[in-house]
């Protein structure tokens, strides 16, 4: 049997019915096409993924969430925002805008409707750090970087603390 590398969405095969290694990967490469779009909104500037999520920035400032479950194909959001930055964690996702908004969700961040996007950039209370300039995702929490070099967490730590 051939050593298999998968690249892609491909929740039909069974992980017990493979046997799979890491040798001569053959990539897939993705397209996006769209004919009302020109040649320049197809280009892409980021790409963030996670367990359940990939997100593919455009540098047009778009983006397209393609969220994965299992038995399923995966499910394709057009996002529709001034993004200037994606990321995705394990659990959690953000989007930074160009306003230095952040808008986030997941089940650690919103556990209430964790698929709905939260603006978390309003919940820092020292409305002069709410402009963000750098985010990234942790396991199960997302990092702010604020235009004033303050740093804030929201989620959950239980990955992040140190252990004696």
């Amino acid at each position: 049997m051939n050593d298999v590398w998968i690249f892609g969405f491909n929740n039909l095969l069974s992980f017990t019915e493979y046997k799979f290694s890491f040798h001569n990967p053959t990539p897939i490469q993705f397209k996006f096409e769209n004919e009302n779009e020109n040649e320049n909104e197809k280009q892409i500037k980021q790409i963030s993924s996670g367990n359940y999520s990939t997100i593919f920035l455009f540098k047009n400032g778009k983006a397209i969430e393609y969220l994965r479950y299992s038995n399923q194909n995966p499910q394709k959001i057009q996002i529709e925002e001034n993004i200037q930055k994606v990321t995705v964690g394990s659990w959690n996702e953000a989007i930074l805008t160009i306003e230095g908004n952040v808008f986030a969700k997941g089940k650690n961040i919103n556990p209430q409707n964790p698929k709905e996007f939260i603006n978390i950039s309003s919940l820092i209370e020292d409305k002069n750090d709410r402009i963000i300039e750098d985010i990234v995702s942790g396991d199960n929490s997302i990092y702010l970087l604020t235009s004033n070099q303050n740093a804030y967490g929201i989620g959950s730590n239980q990955d992040g603390r140190t252990w004696f």
